[in-house]
C-alpha cells in the first residue's frame, strides 16, 4: 500500500501478495458457511468477507482471494453458506451469487484503490456498484435455474429487495473495519 492509503498495484504477485490473498481467502472461508435461512437465499457474512478482501488487496488480488474461496467451495470444502461446498453450489439457486462476489470484489477494489480510505462517499459507491453487480449475476442465475417459472422480477423479491437493509448494514461494517485494516497495514507498511 502506498502511504497515501491506496493500495500499490504491482506488476508481480510477490510472497507477501500470495500471503494476503491467503489470508483474505480464509477470512472469506470462515466467514462464508454462517448463514441465517430466510427463504431460498439465505443471509451470510460473505458480503463483509468480499468487501474486506477488497479493502485490503484492492481489485485484481481482492478478486483473487475471492475466486481462491470460490475454487475451495467448488472442490467441495464446505465453506459456503450453511457450510455446504460442490459444484452443485455453483449450479443451485444461489451459485450466481457467489460467482458475483468475484466481480464485486473487483469493482469494490476498483474504487478503494482509485480513492483511499479518505474518500468514504466514494468508497460507498463503489461497494454499493459491486454488489449491484453481484445481485445481478445472482438474480439471472435464480432465473434460469429455477424450476418454478419465476422471472426476474419476481426473483427480485425473493431474492434481493429482502437483503437490501441487511447487505447495506455489511457494507457499513466493512467500510469501519476496511478502513481501520488499511490504516493498519499501512503503518506495518505491509
Amino acid at each position: 500500500m502506498s502511504s497515501n492509503g491506496n493500495v500499490a498495484v504491482k506488476s508481480k504477485l510477490d510472497v507477501k501478495s500470495i500471503a494476503l490473498i491467503g489470508i483474505m481467502a480464509a477470512v472469506c472461508c470462515v466467514l462464508g458457511p454462517w448463514k441465517i435461512p430466510i427463504g431460498p437465499v439465505p443471509i451470510t457474512l460473505q458480503v463483509i468477507a468480499v468487501c474486506l478482501s477488497a479493502y485490503v488487496l484492492g481489485a485484481k488480488r481482492g478478486a483473487l482471494a475471492v475466486l481462491t474461496y470460490v475454487l475451495l467451495g467448488m472442490i467441495g470444502l464446505p465453506v459456503f453458506a450453511g457450510a455446504s461446498g460442490g459444484v452443485a453450489v455453483l449450479f443451485g439457486p444461489t451459485g450466481g451469487y457467489i460467482i458475483g462476489f468475484i466481480f464485486m470484489a473487483f469493482i469494490s477494489g476498483l474504487f478503494i484503490e482509485r480513492f483511499g480510505v479518505k474518500q468514504v462517499y466514494f468508497q460507498v459507491i463503489g461497494l454499493l456498484l459491486g454488489l449491484i453487480v453481484c445481485y445481478l449475476f445472482g438474480t439471472v442465475w435464480f432465473t434460469v435455474v429455477n424450476t418454478k417459472g419465476i422471472n426476474f422480477t419476481q426473483a427480485l423479491g425473493y431474492c434481493v429487495y429482502p437483503f437490501i437493509p441487511f447487505d447495506v448494514a455489511k457494507i457499513v461494517i466493512s467500510i469501519i473495519l476496511g478502513n481501520a485494516l488499511r490504516q493498519a497495514l499501512n503503518k506495518l507498511n505491509a
